[in-house]
This record gives C-alpha cells, sequence and structure tokens, in this order.
C-alpha cells in the first residue's frame, strides 16, 4: 500500500479506488477504514478532483480497534476521459485525537503537519472499468479483475431471463384458460336466456288462451 509505513495508524481496503464507467450514470465505491492502536484516530479524505466525486462521510474520528465504510461516489459523466485512463488520486490523512473526541470538536490545524504530532498519509489510485469491457468478458465467459465476477454475472442474468420468460409463459396460459372460461360461460348463459324466454312466452300463450276462452264462455249466446 503505497505511502504508509509500518507504523501505520490505520489500514485502508482496498488500496486503489475502482469505479464502473459507464456516461451519465453514477458509481461509487467502498472504502474499509480500520483502526490499528488503542487511540482514537482522526482521518480526512482529499482529491485532486473534488467535483467529480462525493465522499461521505469525508472526515471521522475512529474508536480503537474499530472500522468504518468511507463510500466514494464517481459523479455522471458524459464524456470518456482519453484512453479510460484516470489521474485523478485520493489522499487519506488520519492522526491521533484525544479520548472520545467527536468529530465536530476537531480543531481546523488537525491535519496540517507540524512537528508536534504524527500525521500519517496513505494516497490512492483511481481506475475505470469500462462497461463495455465487462460485457464483452461475460459473454466470452472470460474473466477479469475480481476473478469469476463477470462470468456470475452473466449467469444470473441468464437465469433470471429464463425465469421471467416462465413466468410470462404461464401467465398467457392462466389468461387463455380464462378467456375460455368466460367463453363457456357465456354460451351457458345465452342458452339458458333462450330457454327462459321460450318457457315466458309459452306460459304468456297459455294465459292468453285461458283468458279468451273464459272471454267466450261469459259471453251471452
Amino acid at each position: 500500500m503505497s505511502g504508509v509505513g509500518e507504523n501505520q495508524l490505520i489500514s485502508i481496503q482496498p488500496d486503489e479506488l475502482k469505479f464502473l464507467f459507464e456516461l451519465e450514470k453514477q458509481s461509487y465505491c467502498d472504502l474499509k477504514v480500520s483502526n490499528k492502536t488503542d487511540n482514537y484516530v482522526a482521518f480526512k479524505v482529499k482529491t485532486t478532483s473534488p467535483k467529480k466525486y462525493f465522499v461521505r462521510p469525508n472526515t471521522g474520528v475512529i474508536q480503537p480497534w474499530d472500522s468504518c465504510i468511507i463510500r466514494v461516489t464517481l459523479q455522471a459523466q458524459r464524456e470518456y476521459p482519453p484512453d479510460m485512463q484516470c489521474k485523478d488520486k485520493f489522499l487519506l490523512q488520519s492522526t491521533t485525537v484525544p479520548p472520545h473526541t467527536d468529530v465536530d470538536e476537531l480543531p481546523q490545524d488537525t491535519f496540517t503537519k507540524d512537528s508536534s504530532k504524527t500525521l500519517t498519509e496513505c494516497k490512492l489510485k483511481v481506475s475505470y472499468i469500462p462497461t463495455s469491457t465487462t460485457q464483452r468478458s461475460s459473454e466470452s465467459g472470460a474473466t477479469s479483475g475480481d476473478g469469476n465476477g463477470s462470468e456470475s454475472i452473466s449467469v444470473t442474468t441468464v437465469q433470471r431471463l429464463k425465469e421471467e420468460r416462465d413466468a410470462a409463459v404461464k401467465q398467457t396460459q392462466q389468461l387463455q384458460h380464462e378467456v375460455e372460461m368466460l367463453k363457456k360461460r357465456r354460451r351457458n348463459s345465452e342458452n339458458g336466456l333462450s330457454l327462459k324466454l321460450a318457457a315466458m312466452v309459452g306460459l304468456i300463450g297459455l294465459i292468453i288462451g285461458f283468458i279468451l276462452k273464459l272471454t267466450l264462455a261469459s259471453s251471452p249466446t
């Protein structure tokens, strides 16, 4: 790890910031900063391109033998860097502070170099991973960077697509079944309505005939 000696106060993982680069989209990288001493250690993150990155927290205090996560976010970029090479650098400074010191209580000169305190520095490089390379690697089955990451992503994507396809087929079959059921119900209801209508017409005819018979029977001869 460059810029860090044997008497370092903290350890940083990973020792290089890697961002998946895609136009108009943000990308982030997490750093794990661990305090390797019995003292309270304050840290501060600086970068050569502060407008391109969002660092939270950029300043903090870590308790003895504790750790924290720093999230560095690469803001959405409108153009690719030349040859996908990044010259940006990060500097993480650390120094011991009195016990139970809160980050809001840090003096302004906490990270100023002088002979009265120990100030360690760690330099971190930045690299961009193009999405096109990642996609080609996953399609060809090749792996790069972090081992089988690209291949596992490809397998996961294929599995997810198969599950979505199967779900769509099941849904289509269910809809077809429901349509057939509706057609059967409609035919049954139409048949039932026709029978009811015929019965009502026949009944009305019988009533009219009965009334006519009564009328003829009651009329004087």
